[in-house]
């Protein structure tokens, strides 16, 4: 006997309130979504999604700053993509959508039984869709600064420092602050060359330039920069570099 789907956890993006409530209500009724968290807009969906996986992002399209259609162009080169329902009082997007791959376009108001159907081809979605595998794509990073949200590839991140809950991203143009543990980062990128040298860093292998050994102490150069690698992490530091730089096949 074939197990049930696992329930899906879903994002609803409305810069009106109204309308993310009803449709928050709508999709919490259904037995297919196991939790429902909503967001005011395509920068604060960003921020959520930083630090939460989730099956499906149901979006409005024209909302102020990021749109809709922007937040999916985004949500497209992540290395693990959520799926997106558009929903909107607008039928001239529906090209844009198939574009960008949506699963399903909705018309507002939102009926509820054309809600069903929207969360059923994501159950489909979710069944068919494959792992993606170890060295997918390169994932992009929205960080904000003063009101202004940027986006930032995984490659231009020579290393990770914590702070606090936070992870401050360290690239060749300066630091982003992102709402994420570090510990969460090193879960997920580690597959992408990223590995612990102290218990408050990561670094990128690919951009280590130096190993520096003295007696009682191991450091890596990034350019300019030195980072002090900690005991523990000295070994496993050594044979990731050993394994990285080893022709392929040998």
């Amino acid at each position: 006997m074939a197990e049930a789907p696992s329930p899906l956890f879903a994002l609803v993006v409305d810069d009106e309130a109204p309308a993310l409530s009803e449709l928050a209500f709508l999709l919490g009724r259904d037995d297919r979504i196991g939790r429902v968290t909503t967001a005011q807009g395509g920068a604060q969906a960003l921020r959520l999604l930083e630090s939460e996986d989730l099956d499906v992002v149901f979006c409005d399209i024209k909302m102020p700053g990021l749109d809709g259609l922007d937040l999916a162009r985004v949500l497209a080169r992540f290395t693990h993509r959520p799926q997106v329902v558009f929903v909107t009082a607008y039928d001239e997007h529906a090209a844009d959508a198939s574009d960008l791959q949506a699963t399903d376009y909705l018309k507002k108001p939102v009926r509820a039984e054309r809600l069903a159907e929207a969360v059923r081809r994501v159950v489909e979605g979710a069944a068919s869709a494959g792992e993606p595998p170890a060295s997918a794509a390169d994932e992009t990073i929205a960080v904000e600064l003063a009101g202004v949200t940027r986006f930032v590839q995984r490659s231009q991140v020579r290393y990770v420092e914590a702070q606090g809950d936070y992870a401050r991203l360290h690239t060749a143009d300066g630091s982003h602050l992102l709402r994420v543990p570090l510990t969460t980062l090193e879960e997920r990128w580690g597959t992408a060359g990223f590995v612990r040298i102290h218990r408050s860093t990561l670094v990128q292998l690919a951009h280590v330039d130096e190993v520096r050994t003295e007696p009682g102490r191991c450091s890596v150069r990034l350019g300019a920069v030195e980072l002090a690698v900690g005991r523990r992490h000295t070994r496993e530091l050594r044979e990731r570099l050993i394994r990285a730089a080893a022709p392929q096949g040998a």
